[in-house]
């Protein structure tokens, strides 16, 4: 609209002024102010680097001219809220420089207060690595037939439909160049997440992509899909950090033709997924459909994906492994606090477990059910920085998600319009002016860069700890201050269960686990 109004005006203002000039002479200066401002207003429309000037032309620029006003970065690691709110200016810098290859690189030493309650650091050694390497990560257990390996940091999970086609197509393309995979979200497989990149297909409740007319699991498109050569990992999503218990949200506004054909909707309603499974409603259930989607997609790695609530519901789900003997090959934590979809307020502040919180337990809960090295355990929930993914394998991950972090590397400025339709800078939006703004070439470049440049940062912060690999990473290398005078490590923070313990002797483990376990049933949630 924006530009469509200034392309008028760039014809419509000069013929004024020289109509004006037949009155008045004096109204040929005018062109003095208007005629940099129209050439400015084409270049803008015909750059391809900054998605937002494309669509907003001329004006634009205030918006890069009030960021110029004030320090680059400041408080570099000052923690984001976890009520869903945009991440700090600072980071958000960080991600730009980064998707940017420009210096991230930082003067005058710390800009956080070191002495803060919360504060975190990594312990350096006076032994530091000279380099770390990454660890690609196998995922696929004895029961499965095709492993995968994965690298450290991915794309998380985000559809099409709540993403537009141009910005699906960069995430794809830059997993694709950086070697990393691409969670499609639980929208379905659309053409644009086919350009060559790793797939991780997630199934939600609506079963998108293998949905039968009546909104049931349909089989034979199930396995049509999960055949497909750029799928290398199935997901079924129980719940999401963004809104746990609620199930998915793609606004009538933002649905067109092309999504309903590819989620088997219909036209002009919410696309509302519904809160629970209608295949499974046990863990005994949940498991026996798991071995059915392993045997159907060809033996590929099969997990699932959910931020947790109730701690005996997922120990439940344990005993359950232990007494079928069907085995995820991953699972996948979402933090409360992660999420980047629409939501209703109360269930993105107040709904779900934070990530630490429930990483940490899933972690313990597998090992002390003696399942643990079975599992691989990726892990979702505002992960940005390296020391975000240094902190989150300490806590028992094996590998990250990241979702902001990618957003923003496509140039997201987080204007928080995303279910309105009218995201300015084409990422979370069907209008087609505005997704066909967004350059997917550049961005393409700027999402391998971003996951580039922060798995260097991480490599280089593991090596200072003394560490020559990410799977040498434990809750011991990080340190949190609890208040003025105390600082415990992680591993003190969140102690670990003796490995095996549950399935052994629950009575012995601490409490309050003796009672979650007593409570857990494998036939009930």
């Amino acid at each position: 609209m924006v530009k469509r109004v200034f392309l008028i005006l760039s014809l419509l203002l000069p013929a004024a002024v020289a109509g004006l000039a037949q009155w008045w002479p004096g109204a040929w200066k005018a062109l003095v102010v208007l005629v940099p401002l129209i050439l400015l207003g084409y270049y803008d429309i015909l750059q391809t680097r900054r998605t937002l000037l494309r669509v907003y032309p001329v004006i634009g620029h205030g918006r890069y001219l009030l960021e110029s006003l004030r320090p680059e970065i400041q408080q570099y690691f000052v923690e984001s809220n976890v009520n869903g709110r945009p991440f700090p200016r600072e980071l958000r810098t960080v991600v730009y420089q980064r998707a940017k290859g420009v210096t991230d690189t930082l003067p005058f030493g710390t800009q956080r207060n070191v002495d803060r309650i919360g504060y975190e650091w990594v312990p350096h050694s006076m032994n530091a690595c000279a380099s770390a390497h990454e660890e690609r990560v196998p995922i696929g257990g004895e029961q499965c037939s095709q492993p995968y390996a994965a690298a450290l940091m991915n794309v998380s999970a985000m559809s099409f439909g709540s993403l537009s086609h141009s910005a699906v197509r960069a995430l794809n393309l830059g997993a694709k160049k950086g070697a990393f995979y691409h969670n499609t979200g639980e929208g379905g497989i659309s053409p644009y997440h086919l350009q060559g990149g790793d797939l991780v297909w997630q199934i939600g409740t609506g079963y998108f992509g293998c949905r039968a007319t009546d909104g049931g699991f349909d089989v034979a498109r199930y396995r049509d899909n999960a055949q497909r050569p750029e799928v290398k990992m199935i997901e079924l999503k129980l719940s999401q950090g963004a809104k746990p218990g609620h199930g998915g949200i793609l606004p009538a506004a933002k649905l067109t033709a092309e999504i309903a054909a590819i989620r088997g909707v219909p036209m002009g309603h919410d696309v509302l997924s519904p809160p629970v499974h209608s295949t499974f409603s046990s863990p005994e259930g949940l498991l026996q459909f798991l071995s059915m989607l392993r045997e159907e997609c060809g033996g590929k790695p099969v997990g699932f994906k959910l931020c947790v609530g109730h701690r005996t519901e997922f120990l439940a789900i344990c005993k359950a492994m232990l007494s079928s003997g069907i085995i995820p090959d991953f699972i996948t934590v979402d933090g409360a606090e992660g999420g980047t979809g629409a939501a209703p307020l109360e269930l993105s502040n107040r709904a779900g477990m934070p990530l630490r919180e429930g990483l940490s337990f899933v972690h313990q809960a597998l090992g002390g059910s003696g399942l643990r090295a079975q599992i691989k355990l990726i892990a979702a929930g505002k992960v940005v920085t390296a020391f975000d993914l240094f902190r989150t394998l300490g806590l028992g991950a094996d590998l990250c998600n990241s979702a902001r972090g990618m957003m923003m590397a496509l140039g997201c400025i987080q204007a928080i319009r995303c279910n309105t339709n009218h995201c300015p800078v084409g990422v979370a939006t069907q209008d087609p002016a505005r997704a066909g703004a967004l350059n997917v070439t550049d961005k393409a470049e700027r999402v391998a860069r971003y996951q580039s440049s922060t798995i260097h940062a991480f490599l280089e912060l593991a090596a200072a700890a003394g560490l020559e690999s990410s799977a040498a990473i434990g809750a011991q290398h990080v340190h949190h201050r609890v208040d003025e005078t105390t600082v415990l490590s992680l591993e003190q923070l969140y102690p670990q269960l003796t490995p095996g313990i549950l399935q052994t002797d629950a009575a012995a483990a601490p409490v309050p686990w003796p009672s979650w376990w007593n409570k857990a049933d494998a036939a009930s949630f």
